[in-house]
């Protein structure tokens, strides 16, 4: 299977105001693909309409025959009166035996919180929780929307390995909106800059160079792909604290005070 899912030509129109132009992609196996942008540039709207919730207004989308996929939002809604714990929410979408839960929830670092409350996580935790039930799947495509919201530096170090390992075991695409270039990147085959239309794509040194990614985010921007380097010189306890054994330079958010698309 070369391709998991392509768009060609895709433009999507809402209240009269084109939120994404002639929007074209293709989504392989073992390939993680980023999407950056400003805000309400339409990445969100992006992965809405791949999984089918917003529809085209022209283009078209191929996806492979009975292609799986998984999908991480940004944060889920509990009803904070509904008790229910890690193991009941896991076996929302799949039954899933008490066996095979705590193997996926071990995938991801995440195998104590079994018994949990998912109303007593912390941001790091909830986000595991959820991309262990898209795991749960065995997707050939995981869409991650912003995985990283509300988790603090150390547990988005955490969640980026987690993905690239699930990038490797289960042999799927992945398609991950970021803000946090200065992390993602180390881990992402290829860039998409959108903006309403494709700016620039390509490998995070060429998108790095290009004047339409200056232009957006500021040489800072640039700085961050170019020089952070994840070489996993270091060690997570069994906390999921993690300890450096070499210096890793860390540099700020590209967008502050960012809000959904």
């Amino acid at each position: 299977m070369s391709r998991l899912i392509s768009l060609d030509n895709v433009s999507v129109v809402i209240n009269k105001q084109k939120i994404l132009d002639d929007i074209s992609l293709t989504v392989s196996p073992k390939q993680i693909i980023t999407l950056i942008g400003p805000n309400g540039a339409g990445k969100s709207t992006l992965v809405k309409v791949i999984l089918g919730l917003i529809p085209l207004t022209s283009g078209t989308i191929n996806r492979a025959p009975y292609l799986t996929i998984g999908y991480v939002p940004q944060s889920i809604n509990l009803n904070p009166t509904l008790p229910i714990t890690v193991k009941r929410f896991m076996q929302l979408n799949k039954l899933l035996k008490d066996n095979d839960i705590i193997s996926i929830l071990s995938m991801v670092n995440a195998d104590y919180l079994f018994n949990k409350s998912m109303h007593q996580l912390s941001g790091g935790e909830l986000q595991r929780v959820l991309l262990a039930q898209a795991l749960a799947k065995h997707p050939q495509l995981l869409i991650l929307d912003e995985p990283t919201q509300g988790v603090d530096v150390n547990g988005q170090i955490l969640l980026y390995d987690l993905i690239a390992n699930a990038r490797t075991q289960f042999n799927c695409g992945v398609l991950m909106v970021s803000h946090d270039l200065h992390l993602v990147m180390a881990k992402t085959d290829e860039v998409i800059c959108l903006n309403h239309h494709i700016c620039c794509s390509g490998t995070p040194a060429i998108v790095s160079n290009d004047p339409e990614f200056i232009a957006l985010f500021g040489p800072q921007g640039a700085t961050s792909i170019a020089v952070y380097q994840h070489h996993h010189n270091h060690q997570h306890d069994c906390c999921k604290n993690i300890h450096d054994n070499a210096k890793h330079i860390i540099l700020p958010n590209i967008e502050q005070g960012k809000q959904n698309d």
